[in-house]
């Protein structure tokens, strides 16, 4: 079987680690780097344009990965759409609802597939979670505590100064994926309520954010986020996906709490009752066991896969949009300080 060629637009943080994994798989093939910047096309080892539509103007593709600035996703994916080629959108889908509904018609109309970088959705522990609550190990879901609480560096936002503006704060670049990860556990959040800060930094998008949530069947969750504070209860932190992160097994960024037990993730730490409920009663302590694996790789995997027509997206254009719109649900909360209802 011929190798797949790919293309990789942006040089990002997360750009750049597309553009390992493409090169490290043996089934693809990097046919390009798409930069502006000469160095960061300088990646490609002399394959780099710095227009998307030069590249699919003169080269056969097979597939395409967007990892550009969050205000360039729609730009770069309709791109892909309008010359028939299938594409990998980087979280969030776009920086604003209408041009993803815009995107996501776009690709539908064609027939050409639209995949989102949500990669946690790949991950084995939250595959792994989703069938304890969906099962009912827990009895009813009723109450859920998440977080991602950390320190990025000052470089971070010196080497993409974009980052220091709206769209460029933890709301869009980081919360997209904890919605999306609850959304994928929990099930539908039908409705959200928000108060940010930015006092921190200093910077006109928000460093903290304190959030509440309503789920589908009624369950109630509260959320904190900061990128601004010095703490280990993040995804990155806790669940060892990613070996650039230092990793605090003693530590866990969502509890999920139903009427007979909960569960700590990802340490998957499950306690259930044995008996009647009661908090007189001991519970159960048990791990839940989960062979772990790098999401991104496996993200490459299946897009691979829906390259060759074996599968369709595991997280479609239409799933990005939903956890888009909750993610812009809490950003027009925090902003205006109402509640705000998911239609």
């Amino acid at each position: 079987m011929s190798r797949l060629r790919i293309a990789v637009v942006g040089a990002g943080l997360i750009g750049r680690r597309h553009v390992e994994l493409v090169r490290g798989d043996p089934g693809c093939e990097l046919v390009s780097v798409v930069d502006p910047d000469p160095a960061a096309r300088a990646l490609g080892r002399g394959l780099g344009h710095a227009r998307l539509a030069d590249l699919l103007a003169g080269t056969r593709v097979d597939g395409v990965i967007v990892a550009s600035p969050n205000s360039r996703h729609v730009e770069h994916a309709l791109c892909c759409v309008e010359a028939g080629v299938p594409v990998l959108v980087e979280k969030p889908l776009a920086d604003s609802v209408t041009g993803a509904e815009r995107l996501v018609c776009a690709a539908e109309a064609r027939g050409v597939p639209l995949a989102v970088g949500h990669h946690r959705r790949h991950s084995p522990l939250v595959a792994a979670a989703a069938e304890i609550v969906r099962g009912g190990v827990l009895g009813t879901l009723v109450a859920v505590q998440g977080s991602a609480v950390f320190r990025k560096p000052d470089d971070y936002f010196e080497q993409a100064p974009w980052r220091r503006g709206p769209g460029g704060g933890p709301i869009l670049i980081n919360l997209s994926h904890e919605i999306d990860n609850l959304r994928a556990i929990c099930g539908e959040i039908v409705a959200v309520q928000a108060t940010a800060s930015s006092r921190t930094r200093g910077f006109p998008v928000e460093d903290t954010v304190a959030i509440t949530l309503r789920f589908a069947g009624d369950a109630l969750g509260t959320f904190l986020l900061s990128d601004v504070a010095a703490s280990a209860r993040s995804w990155e932190q806790t669940s060892r996906e990613d070996p650039r992160y230092p990793y605090h097994p003693d530590e866990d960024c969502y509890l999920l709490a139903g009427t007979n037990g909960s569960l700590s993730v990802p340490s998957m730490r499950l306690r259930v009752f044995a008996g009647t409920p009661s908090w007189w009663e001991p519970f159960v302590t048990s791990k839940v066991e989960v062979c772990g694996s790098d999401p991104l790789r496996r993200q490459l995997e299946q897009f691979c896969a829906v390259l060759r027509g074996e599968q369709p997206p595991l997280v479609s254009g239409r799933e990005g949009l939903r956890t888009l719109r909750v993610t812009r649900a809490v950003a027009e909360a925090a902003r205006t300080g109402v509640p705000v209802t998911i239609d």
